[in-house]
């Protein structure tokens, strides 16, 4: 590789001396250690020379280096807490407290080796981006096509992209249409068709066939080089943060030297001053502090959230606010099958099979999705014959016989049921994968991106615990983000952003108010740097977006989050607790010892003493908050696991209702009774599931589940459910009386079909809002349901003008 680094960037300059700094402090660490536990073997050995040797030699070991930190702070403008340390040090040799001085040499040893770890570890966040990016590009010649350096292409040179390739440098598509994978720019995960013509952006990737461009730009001035460029910017631009020991040190230091100083000088003893010393030693910010970091460290560990580094926990306890993007974070991040529309007489899960049958062998994330639907239903795809697959298009095959294709081409356009399900799926934001048999079509399957259960229940818990602003960022559409952002009630939405665009909009928030910016995908890893606090999802993101990170989320949920937000602001609180109560004791020790009454030796025990009583009080953050996550007796997660099951089973039945809704306004007569048998049995078929299915369902829930939650969630968090319930009780009711009526008439009265139709509306609004809002309040309370029925809510469009739109 040349000088030159890939994708038009240099290497990182800075790379060796983050690495010499790391190796000095696990050194130092390893010096302090092996003096401090050699000492204390000696003690008991009986060999208290030796013993006192080891600790003054690992005092001097700690203490050079640190009088060099202190330097290099002074040099830029800064008193931190390393020169207290070194002062407590000297002090601790001066008055002969040798394991004093060794325990914080070993102390300040280790806040060093931390800091340098998190130093290595954020030199190495743009390594993902780099590795991704080209070498060479296939360029064409007057006799065939060459593979040359990227730094050769220049604008007006046609390059070759092959299938799974990603395009080198921004271009047009020459000739045949291209289709493209470009949730590496916009983190969205659907396909998209570019025809001759369009504009290509280099990171984006080959999802069809090899197809050509006409580039219009140099490797260093197209658009993947100028999102590794906005991450390498965006963290060099992040302002230094100043540790809580540090701005406690500011004021305790020339605190502590002013006693000293006045004890000299009106006593005129140097034991004196150097008693204010030792009791001014500061180890309730060298240990306490730190100890109560470090186990908030531990705590969010334990729940998933993997924090890097002490300065990193602070700044999140001062987040106010919250930069979310969609794709992948606030939605799942895949496709899914949210619907099954029929012509007259199909059977729904037909309709699907005959869909997975052919689509089992394609690679498209929309047949995934579809196979996976298949799957969760228990139906068994069939293998296909002769299968062919244009992509952009979708794929056909042939099936028991029968000739199946799915994909964009719906056929019959003039046919009623299928204008309505286009023009219901242009309103909702979804994609539509039509199903034909035989040439006729007999069905579409509804896909869309699907909101996470619990990311509704994560916002709240946000703005329950103080934060101001949620704005949600991405790079889909306007219509489907702003339905994301009225669901889950958000401050603001912005949509349609490039990586460049969303970085400057982390940095328009940060010049407000300490900001959070969560994402998942490549695109989002310049926005991550950029911000405060950069959080990624690394359990399903990219590589680039973890190392780019803070913050990673090490299990596939939002909520954890929130427990981050609540464990680093308890874990800071006793933090700041704990060093000022010490500071506090320190402070009347130090008066004690300035009028004479607390020698030097005493002192250091009493110190001992403080440091014992804060350290234990920081021990607390290693322990649950009140406010943290409740605990779920095992009866209420087996019920939560059973109406979960439950509720997978019923989603798909709530579609009937509006298929019942559907037949009555397509057949029903001008004036008289509406007598078709299809309506009148889908009626019955309706009212069946009702009192079958769905009414035992609500009233098990009402009886066995919400009295079980009332512990965790206290009795008023199910109430506004219950109403619900007692409504979906009267709509039943209601649809009964109009079959019953349908029954003795031998049809429908014309003057009961409105308030049918409201019936019918009413109860598929309902149910689905309901169970939306349950799948969210309740059944996200175990982890366990998230994984094994985590589809879901049917909100939250995703991309249209994919491969199939």
């Amino acid at each position: 590789m040349s000088r030159r680094d890939r994708a038009g960037t240099t290497p990182d300059p800075g790379a060796g001396s983050v690495l010499e700094s790391g190796r000095l402090a696990v050194v130092l660490l390893a010096v302090t250690l092996a003096a401090l536990g050699a000492g204390v073997a000696a003690w008991f050995l009986g060999s208290r020379g030796t013993a006192t040797a080891c600790w003054v030699a690992g005092t001097l070991a700690a203490t050079l280096p640190a009088v060099g930190w202190v330097v290099a702070g002074l040099r830029r403008g800064r008193t931190g807490v390393d020169a207290i340390a070194v002062l407590a040090l000297v002090g601790t040799l001066v008055v002969h407290e040798y394991l004093a001085g060794a325990l914080i040499a070993v102390m300040l040893a280790t806040g060093r080796a931390l800091d340098a770890a998190a130093e290595r570890r954020a030199s190495r966040d743009l390594r993902a981006l780099l590795d991704r990016a080209p070498r060479t590009a296939r360029r064409r010649t007057g006799t065939g096509v060459e593979e040359v350096d990227l730094g050769a292409v220049v604008p007006g040179d046609e390059v070759v992209v092959a299938p799974g390739e990603v395009v080198p440098v921004d271009g047009v598509v020459v000739g045949t249409d291209a289709v493209l994978d470009e949730s590496a720019l916009t983190g969205e995960p659907i396909e998209t068709r570019i025809e001759a013509g369009g504009p290509v952006r280099s990171g984006t990737s080959a999802a069809g066939p090899a197809f050509t461009i006409r580039a219009v730009a140099t490797a260093e001035d197209s658009t993947y080089a100028g999102v590794v460029r906005l991450a390498r910017e965006a963290g060099a631009q992040d302002a230094p943060v100043v540790r809580m020991a540090d701005r406690v040190a500011t004021w305790f230091l020339p605190v502590a030297l002013l006693v000293a100083g006045t004890a000299w000088l009106l006593s005129g003893s140097v034991v004196r001053a150097v008693a204010v010393l030792v009791v001014a030693t500061p180890c309730p910010l060298l240990l306490a502090a730190p100890v109560a970091i470090v186990s908030g460290l531990s705590r969010a560990s334990r729940a998933g959230v993997v924090i890097r580094g002490g300065a990193v926990l602070e700044r999140l306890a001062a987040v106010r606010t919250v930069v979310l993007d969609k794709t992948g974070t606030l939605t799942g991040g895949r496709p899914a099958v949210v619907g099954i529309e029929t012509a007259a007489g199909a059977d729904p899960d037909e309709v699907l099979q005959w869909a997975a049958s052919v689509d089992q062998v394609s690679p498209h994330v929309l047949a995934r999705a579809i196979v996976a639907e298949a799957r969760r239903r228990g139906l068994d795809p069939a293998m296909p014959a002769d299968v062919v697959e244009d992509p952009g298009t979708g794929a056909s095959g042939v099936v028991d016989g029968r000739r199946v294709e799915v994909g964009r081409r719906s056929g019959d356009g003039g046919a009623g049921w299928v204008r309505a399900v286009a023009e219901r799926a242009v309103l909702d934001g979804t994609v539509l994968a039509w199903v034909r048999v035989d040439d006729a079509p007999v069905g579409a399957l509804v896909l869309r991106d699907p909101v996470r259960r619990d990311a509704s229940r994560t916002l709240r818990r946000l703005r329950a615990v103080g934060l101001q602003r949620l704005v949600m960022l991405t790079g889909d559409r306007w219509e489907p983000a702003r339905e994301v952002g009225a669901v889950l009630g958000l401050d603001e939405v912005r949509a349609e952003l490039s990586p460049a665009d969303k970085v400057d909009a982390v940095r328009d928030e940060r010049a407000r108010q300490v900001t959070m910016m969560v994402g998942d995908g490549l695109n989002d890893a310049p926005a991550l740097a950029a911000a405060d606090v950069g959080v990624a999802m690394g359990a399903r993101g990219s590589t680039a977006s973890s190392e780019a990170a803070g913050i990673v989320l090490t299990t596939d949920r939002l909520d954890r989050l929130a427990d981050a937000v609540l464990i680093a602001r308890r874990s800071r609180r006793i933090a700041v607790q704990s060093a000022a109560v010490g500071m506090a004791l320190s402070l009347v020790a130090m008066v004690v010892a300035a009028l004479g009454f607390l020698p030097a030796a005493p002192g250091a025990l009493l110190q001992e003493a403080i440091d014992v009583t804060v350290i234990v009080n920081a021990l607390r953050a290693l322990r649950p908050g009140r406010a943290e996550r409740m605990v779920v007796p095992d009866t209420t997660r087996l019920l939560l696991h059973r109406f979960a099951a439950e509720h997978d089973d019923l989603r798909d039945a709530l579609g009937s209702f509006r298929e019942t809704a559907r037949l009555v306004v397509a057949t029903r007569p001008a004036g008289g009774l509406l007598t078709d048998a299809a309506v009148l049995a889908a009626l019955r078929r309706a009212d069946a599931l009702l009192d079958e299915r769905i009414l035992p369902h609500e009233r098990a829930e009402e009886h066995q589940l919400y009295p079980a939650l009332a512990a965790p969630l206290g009795p008023e968090a199910t109430a506004p459910m219950s109403r619900t319930h007692a409504e979906i009780e009267r709509l039943g009711r209601r649809l009964t009386a109009h079959r019953d009526a349908a029954a003795a008439a031998g049809g429908i009265p014309p003057e009961r079909v409105e308030d049918l139709l409201a019936c019918l509306y009413g109860l598929h609004a309902v149910l689905g809002l309901h169970f939306v809002q349950e799948e969210e309040n309740y059944f996200e309370l175990d982890h366990d349901i998230a994984v094994d029925h985590g589809a879901g809510a049917d909100v939250g469009p995703t991309r249209v003008g994919g491969a199939w739109p």
